[in-house]
C-alpha cells in the first residue's frame, strides 16, 4: 500500500473515532430489528399443542396466532410498566441510581461500559437534560465530559454558573453503540427514571438540550430552531417547573454560527434565575 493510501486510511479512522464509532459489528449493515420481527413471527407460527381427544371429536377451534406486532407491543408495554414501577419506588436519588443499576429492561445496559447517571449539584436551581451519553461519557461515567461538555461548561461559566451550581443528566443513561440514536423502546424504557430524576431533584428550571430531549420531555414536535428560547411549564409531580429548550453543545460544535443564539438563550436563563 502506498504512503498516500496509508494516509487516507489513517484519516478515515481518525474521522470514525471523532464521530464516536468504536465498534465494528460486521462488514455489511444489517437491519437487526427486522431479524427480531422474523423471530417473533416464527414463534407465532409454531404449531399449537395437540388437541385433546374431545377437542378432536367436537372440532374445538384453535386459538388464533398472535401477530408479531401485537407481541412487540405487549413486550414494550411490559417494559415501560416495569420501569415506571421501579422508578416510583425510589424515594431518593441514591435509590433511583440503584434502581437503574439493577434494571434490565433496556438493552443498552448490556452494551455500555457503565451507567452515566448525573453530574453536578442535585440541589441546584437549574437542571440540564440531554439525550444520551457518548464515548467519553461512557468511559468517565459522567455526562457531558467530552468536547460538547467542555463547551457546555464554558456556556455556564459565561453566566456565572458551573457544575457546583447546576445539575446535568440525560434522558437515556447508557451510551448507544457507536453513538447511534436511541430506539423508541430504549427511550421509553428510560423515560420513567428520567421523570423521577427530575422530581427528586431540587431544580426550579429545566433546560432541555437539543431536539430529542425537548420532544421527549416537553412534547414539542417542532424543530429546535423554532422551539429554543421559549418558556413552558413542566409538571414535576409535587411542583411545576419553568422549562426551556436550548441548542445542544454538540450541534453548536457543528454549526458554530448559531452560538449567538445560544448566547441569547443563556442570557435569558440568567435573567430567569435572577428573578426566580
Amino acid at each position: 500500500m502506498s504512503d498516500a493510501s496509508l494516509q487516507s486510511v489513517a484519516a478515515l479512522l481518525r474521522w470514525y473515532h471523532d464521530i464516536g464509532v468504536d465498534l465494528a459489528l460486521d462488514d455489511d449493515p444489517h437491519d437487526r430489528l427486522a431479524v427480531l420481527e422474523m423471530k417473533a413471527a416464527a414463534v407465532a407460527r409454531r404449531a399449537p399443542e395437540p388437541p385433546s381427544r374431545a377437542a378432536a371429536v367436537f372440532g374445538a377451534p384453535r386459538a388464533p396466532a398472535i401477530p408479531p406486532a401485537a407481541i412487540s407491543a405487549l413486550s414494550s408495554d411490559a417494559v415501560v410498566l416495569s420501569a415506571r414501577e421501579a422508578a416510583e419506588r425510589a424515594q431518593t436519588l441514591d435509590e433511583l441510581r440503584q434502581a437503574l443499576d439493577t434494571f434490565d429492561g433496556c438493552a443498552l445496559r448490556k452494551t455500555a461500559t457503565q451507567l452515566v447517571f448525573a453530574d453536578g449539584n442535585p440541589n441546584a436551581r437549574v437542571m440540564l437534560v440531554g439525550e444520551a451519553p457518548g464515548a467519553e461519557e461512557d468511559r468517565a461515567g459522567k455526562p457531558f465530559v467530552g468536547r460538547s461538555g467542555q463547551l457546555l461548561d464554558r456556556m455556564l461559566k459565561a453566566i456565572g454558573l458551573d457544575r457546583t451550581r447546576a445539575y446535568i443528566t440525560n434522558v437515556v443513561p447508557w451510551r448507544p453503540p457507536g453513538n447511534r440514536t436511541p430506539t423508541p423502546l430504549e427511550t421509553a424504557a428510560c423515560l420513567p427514571f428520567t421523570r423521577r430524576h427530575i422530581e427528586l431533584s431540587s431544580c426550579e428550571i429545566l433546560v432541555c438540550l437539543g431536539k430529542p430531549s425537548t420532544q421527549i420531555l416537553l412534547g414539542l414536535d417542532d424543530g429546535i430552531m423554532r422551539t429554543r428560547g421559549r418558556w413552558l411549564e413542566y409538571d414535576a409531580g409535587s411542583r411545576t417547573l419553568r422549562a426551556t429548550p436550548m441548542l445542544h453543545p454538540a450541534f453548536l460544535l457543528r454549526q458554530p454560527g448559531h452560538k449567538r443564539l445560544a448566547w441569547r438563550d443563556m442570557r435569558q436563563l440568567s435573567r430567569a434565575l435572577g428573578k426566580a
